[in-house]
């Protein structure tokens, strides 16, 4: 879940910069509901997919210095046991019927 929350944070970091409505760090990181560090983490991570990010002292802002689009789409589908083990090759399977096993007999099997 921390994968889809950090999208979500940056789709919406993306969509203030576009805007040219991020406030400085401080007020960034109020008005996303994080910390100042997990702001500077999300426009690392920005920077590292080439996103021009840049900011203003002046207009205290973030911007982007050419055009700039982040498109985020997540698709979930929930898949059931006999799915799992069709997909994964009984991998899944065989994990969990060790597990089972090593915690019934008290030991860890390697």
């Amino acid at each position: 879940m921390n994968n889809l929350k950090n999208l979500e944070r940056l789709q919406q970091l993306h969509q203030l910069i576009v805007k040219e409505a991020t406030g400085s760090p401080p007020q960034l990181a109020r008005l996303m509901q994080i910390s100042e560090r997990k702001v500077y983490q999300l426009i690392e991570q920005l920077k590292d997919i080439e996103a021009p990010v840049s900011y203003s002292r002046v207009h205290k802002t973030y911007f982007y210095e050419d055009d700039f689009d982040l498109q985020v789409t997540v698709s979930v589908t929930v898949l059931k046991d006999n799915e799992l083990t069709e997909i994964f090759g009984g991998s899944y399977f065989l994990s969990n019927k060790i597990q089972t096993a090593s915690f019934m007999q008290g030991s860890i099997l390697s």
